[in-house]
């Protein structure tokens, strides 16, 4: 046990997850936020992967109903998955203490979209906590389990991409919340949401967030100016660049974004001749400030787009927007030397198929030399739109259409899309391939239903995928690997000319996990 670790923000996020008793972990992976969930099983931690953020949350909530303490990891738009569950726990809360991590992306690192998960607080009305480092990472985690147990509602921990990966000392606690007796009480009307327990609910949710804000009030940090002439409001990774942008101002870092400290934000505000908002992503923080009638400058809309850094801020603060440098080009993403990805999107491109595309590895096959994707919306949505191009297209394309999706994609939200291919199916029928390739190789290689181990490598039972199909209703079913490249590309074209449901699984395990598969086995063994 050591006092002082260097750590990141996802591993002091564990850290502080394994030292106040956090009883489970559970999540799905998304980078920034991988590594949190990892770091945890590999320090002792009680970890897991689910299928999609949806599950992941709803078993951390029954966890939570238990009075354990759960944490659920998450990138920002697998908030996007969980909001259902999310806006409805909100209302009933829970006896243990519930953190949701929303690690956001801004400036799209490895992201579809820049959504500013500030707003998903808002509208679900759940209490928001933003780090600044991974010190805060720390602190804030065990000070948000506190929140939830004192108040009875879940609480996210929003990081974002810098403070995930950047490091620095870590000094952990020795005055730790004690985790309480796990058990279960008999609570209808606050765990069952029929609408006459919901709507009160709703009442208590919103007086609990009012004595939320007043504690968040002594949470926010001010470091005071050198003189009055300016003040900056900020929050997350922002605060550590405004103090080396503008060493001489004064910095509000607000600590808890949502319910917001209004008051201090007002008082801080009217110390100085000029106060400005300084914050990543939207003017979340701005809008509250302008709402409540507290003079404050917005940053000029340019720099919505992206992270902020140390040079970006100085401009904000001399209202430059000026055009920005643009750093030089890097080589474009593409699939690996040798991944068995590359002969399945060869014969699609050359057989000019118009292809429904998904998340995972298998989007760089949107790259140079193959430009095989016509559409990329979401995890799960490659079926979907296949199925929507199929039902919509003329007759001589229709029969060009394919959806592929990835394995652990397909666990994650491609069964829905099957049952709409059988229930809803085209005149034409329609192709998935399925591109297995026995791992959740973007984000890291991580484990998901179909690999047959668990987080941490070890066995656990497997989902066939094949027989899941079938079994749904699938009418032909076929399991190949894709170095059988003229066997692939007859079949595909058979199943294209056919008016049946297809579903063809490309299989070949990923180059990079092919290695530390065969050394799990031989552990198992």
């Amino acid at each position: 046990m050591h006092d002082k670790l260097f750590l990141s923000g996802d591993e002091a996020i564990a850290q502080a997850a394994l030292d106040c008793g956090v009883s489970l972990g559970t999540g799905y992976p998304g980078t920034p936020s991988t590594e949190i969930l990892e770091h945890f099983s590999q320090i002792g931690g009680k970890a897991q992967w689910a299928p999609n953020e949806k599950v992941a949350l709803e078993v951390a909530i029954g966890a939570a109903f238990g009075k354990g303490r759960a944490l659920c990891t998450m990138k920002h738009v697998g908030v996007n998955v969980a909001a259902d569950p999310l806006f409805t726990v909100a209302y009933s809360g829970t006896d243990g203490g519930l953190v949701i991590i929303s690690a956001d992306d801004p400036g799209m690192a490895s992201s579809q979209n820049e959504q500013d998960n500030r707003r998903y607080a808002v509208a679900a009305g759940v209490t928001m906590l933003e780090p600044t480092d991974s010190q805060e990472a720390y602190d804030l985690t065990i000070k948000a389990f506190e929140i939830s147990e004192k108040w009875r509602l879940p609480v996210f921990l929003r990081v974002t991409t810098r403070v995930c990966h950047s490091k620095c000392i870590v000094v952990r606690s020795k005055k730790l919340p004690q985790p309480p007796q796990t058990g279960f009480e008999r609570d209808i009307r606050s765990r069952v949401m029929v609408p006459a327990f919901a709507r009160i609910a709703h009442h208590k949710l919103r007086g609990k967030l009012e004595e939320v804000r007043a504690f968040g009030e002594t949470l926010a940090v001010e470091m005071p100016g050198q003189s009055h002439s300016l003040g900056i409001i900020t929050s997350g990774i922002s605060f550590q660049h405004c103090l080396d942008a503008a060493p001489e101002a004064g910095v509000l870092n607000v600590v808890m974004s949502y319910p917001t400290p209004i008051n201090k934000m007002r008082e801080f505000a009217a110390k100085y001749d000029r106060c400005l908002i300084v914050e990543e992503g939207d003017p979340f923080l701005w809008e509250i400030a302008a709402a409540a009638g507290i003079k404050a400058e917005n940053k000029p809309e340019m720099y919505r787009f992206g992270e902020l850094n140390v040079n970006r801020i100085r401009r904000i603060i001399a209202g430059d927007t000026s055009p920005e440098f643009e750093p030089p080009k890097g080589k474009a993403p593409q699939l690996c030397v040798g991944c068995p990805h590359r002969k399945s999107y060869e014969i699609l491109r050359d057989l000019g198929c118009i292809v429904s595309g998904d998340i995972g590895c298998y989007t760089l096959g949107v790259m140079p030399p193959f430009q095989a994707i016509d559409t990329c919306v979401c995890m799960g949505a490659s079926i979907g739109v296949g199925l929507g191009l199929r039902h919509t297209l003329p007759a001589d394309k229709v029969r060009k259409v394919v959806s592929v999706i990835g394995d652990s994609t397909f666990m994650h939200s491609g069964l829905t899309g099957i049952a709409e291919m059988i229930y809803n199916r085209p005149a034409t029928g329609h192709l998935v391939l399925v591109l297995d390739n026995s791992t959740t190789a973007m984000t890291g290689l991580q484990e998901h239903p179909g690999t047959g181990r668990k987080l941490d490598h070890t066995e656990a039972a497997q989902i066939d995928i094949a027989a899941v199909v079938k079994a749904m209703g699938v009418e032909n079913v076929d399991v190949i690997d894709p170095n059988d490249q003229d066997e692939l590309k007859a079949l595909i074209e058979k199943r294209l000319a056919s008016d049946d449901t297809s579903v063809i699984i490309v299989r070949r395990p990923c180059i990079l996990a092919a290695v530390k598969i065969k050394s799990y086995g031989q552990a198992a063994v």
